[in-house]
């Protein structure tokens, strides 16, 4: 893939990826650091991304992998840097809190019916208007906009 290309294909994702890991790990410096970390992977693997048919959809799973990797680090060992800014005590509460979160939205979000799933992944995965979402489903705009309430609502519930 050229560099070209790569700029096309993934650099052109940056704000949504952003948001992404900004979702799962909830501080803006790690969500920078984890789009970086992404960003470094796949130019390194750039040769082989000629045969990735979803680039976002790609780029998605990775990042959120990147994220996982991240949490899972912070509440395990521990670095100098969450030591400075976290009571050493606290630090391994934190990653498992933010863990315990995790495991919960995504289950939440398992219990969704496949259309609330699928209307909430093209809505703040994929930053799709109710309009284009509409032509893509065959649904009018205002069921889709009850369906990704519902979604929201039920998440909401799960989490309190």
């Amino acid at each position: 893939m050229s560099a070209e290309e790569f700029k096309e294909s993934y650099l052109s994702l940056s704000e949504s990826l952003y948001r992404v890991a900004f979702y799962i790990l909830e501080s803006g410096a790690d969500a920078e650091d984890a789009v970086q970390d992404l960003y470094l992977k796949l130019w390194n693997s750039r040769d082989t991304l000629d045969s990735v048919r979803n680039p976002r959809a790609y780029s998605i799973t990775l990042l959120r992998n990147i994220c996982i990797d991240r949490i899972r680090r912070a509440g395990t060992s521990g670095t100098e840097e969450l030591q400075e800014t976290i009571p050493a005590d606290d630090a391994a509460d934190r990653g498992l809190y933010t863990r315990e979160q995790f495991d919960r939205v995504m289950k939440a979000v398992r219990n969704l019916t496949e259309s609330e799933r699928e209307v909430l992944r093209m809505r703040a995965y994929e930053e799709l208007s109710y309009d284009e979402m509409a032509r893509l489903t065959g649904r009018n705009s205002l069921t889709l906009r009850v369906l990704l309430s519902n979604a929201r609502r039920k998440i909401k519930k799960a989490l309190s």
